[in-house]
């Protein structure tokens, strides 16, 4: 890593802990910065703000005392789940203190090239695939996953060598707290409203996403989903070289065409050999192999890596098959867009769908076009009355209805035939059951191999 030296001495107010959090915090303490942290959770049930504290840092658990920016601080580094109208970000805004996310300080610390990922959707799928891709195909060095599929990107950073590259993925909230950070390679997997109650409206949300380009100069690489009209328009408006990719059209970068993945004139497998289901996963595998590509990757590791991709934990995930019916893990699928997106990837006829979880106050119209010709459908949680309109609407007459995920298995065994699919894409948050939806899609993967 870099050995910077801008933040010794510097008082710095790390605001939020979880992994980013934490990570930041002793970052900057071994860089020589006076960190102080606080954070919301009590600290006799905070391990981690009992580490810290056990290095020399200062802790403020329990509450955010408005306060503490009575104190001089150079910074302040947010969790990016934290709103920008919190109180103590808001005062820190208002008293001209920069406040920067954790990804910032893993830029300015590695040694090595940053490819960043964002987008509303397959996000984490694209991020896995380059770096499945690039480790298989790299003469030296390493791809390192890091950011928000999981690895706090400043502790990656940390750990990386020159040849390696870091395949960061980045959400909206980490792209609005940075300044300098310069990916060489950007992919924007495709833009649709999200997240609108923390950024106040789309175009803001928007805003934050072309976030990741904005320091890319004419060397730098960005890679766009070329069948939105958004991001064409936004290509007028970077630096960067564009490479487009497009499940719709022959383009000059990566394209499906006649069942084929191609890049620039040259065929590089069927489609039908992808090991991930669905049209979105076709894209994720497009943007994949254009980021290849600016790489040096031999043709031949990047379809081995393709064709041997099950997908990430939860997303889509292969469970097993039993009895010749294909169960599947969709647990991530926490709104309405990402089931919509899961679901395209199976013949509805032989697809049995597993969803439901806490009511947000959202009806589920917009997912009844995606619902029609599901040959049933096993709902639970708090919406399953609404997703059971919803499938109505679409025309489903097969409805059930049980307690969880993982009473819904035996349901979905038990009335399927061989040939069927069986898909837990919950179209809602786990909340109202489960802790997190890992834990959702653990308990049902769980239940699936308990019927072998």
């Amino acid at each position: 890593m870099k050995q910077i030296t801008k933040y010794q001495n510097q008082k710095v107010l790390v605001l939020g802990l979880a992994k980013s959090g934490f990570s930041a915090a002793k970052l900057l303490h071994d860089l020589g910065a006076l960190v102080t942290v606080n954070d919301g959770k009590p600290f006799e049930e905070n391990p981690m703000a009992q580490d810290l504290l056990s290095l020399g840092v200062k802790v403020i658990a329990g509450s955010h005392p408005i306060e503490l920016l009575d104190e001089d601080f150079s910074l302040m580094v947010k969790n990016p789940g934290i709103p920008y109208d919190q109180p103590l970000v808001k005062k820190a805004l208002e008293k001209g203190i920069p406040v920067i996310t954790e990804v910032e300080l893993a830029y300015e610390i590695a040694e090595c090239p940053i490819i960043g990922i964002t987008g509303t959707n397959g996000k984490t799928t694209t991020t896995t695939m380059i770096a499945e891709i690039l480790n298989r195909g790299m003469k030296e060095g390493q791809a390192r996953l890091s950011g928000n599929i999981g690895f706090p990107a400043s502790s990656v950073a940390q750990e990386a060598q020159p040849e390696d590259k870091l395949v960061m993925e980045l959400s909206s909230f980490q792209l609005m707290g940075i300044q300098t950070f310069h990916p060489k390679v950007a992919v924007i997997t495709n833009l649709f409203s999200a997240h609108l109650d923390y950024h106040g409206s789309r175009e803001e949300y928007v805003k934050a996403k072309w976030h990741i380009q904005q320091n890319m100069t004419s060397e730098d690489t960005l890679i766009l989903n070329w069948k939105q009209a958004e991001l064409r328009a936004l290509a007028e408006q970077t630096k960067a070289q564009v490479l487009p990719f497009s499940s719709e059209e022959k383009v000059a970068g990566a394209y499906l065409l006649d069942s084929n993945l191609c890049f620039k004139e040259e065929v590089l497998m069927p489609a039908s050999e992808l090991g991930v289901p669905g049209v979105h996963n076709i894209e994720n595998a497009l943007a994949a192999i254009c980021v290849a590509k600016t790489q040096g990757i031999a043709n031949e590791a990047i379809v081995t890596a393709l064709t041997s991709f099950t997908g990430v934990p939860h997303r889509t995930q292969f469970v097993a098959k039993i009895n010749e019916r294909l169960f599947y893990n969709d647990s991530k699928a926490t709104n309405i867009l990402a089931t919509e997106m899961a679901l395209g990837g199976f013949d509805p006829s032989k697809l049995i769908l597993l969803a439901g979880g806490l009511d947000r106050g959202n009806s589920f119209d917009d997912l009844i076009p995606s619902l029609e010709g599901v040959k049933a459908v096993i709902l639970f949680g708090e919406t399953k009355e609404k997703l059971a309109d919803a499938a109505q609407k679409a025309g489903i007459t097969e409805i059930h209805f049980t307690e969880n995920a993982e009473t819904a298995v035996p349901v979905a065994y038990e009335i399927s035939q061989p040939g069927d699919a069986i898909l837990l894409s919950p179209a809602n948050a786990s909340w109202d059951q489960y802790k997190n939806f890992e834990i959702r899609g653990d308990r049902y993967m769980a239940a699936v191999r308990a019927l072998s």
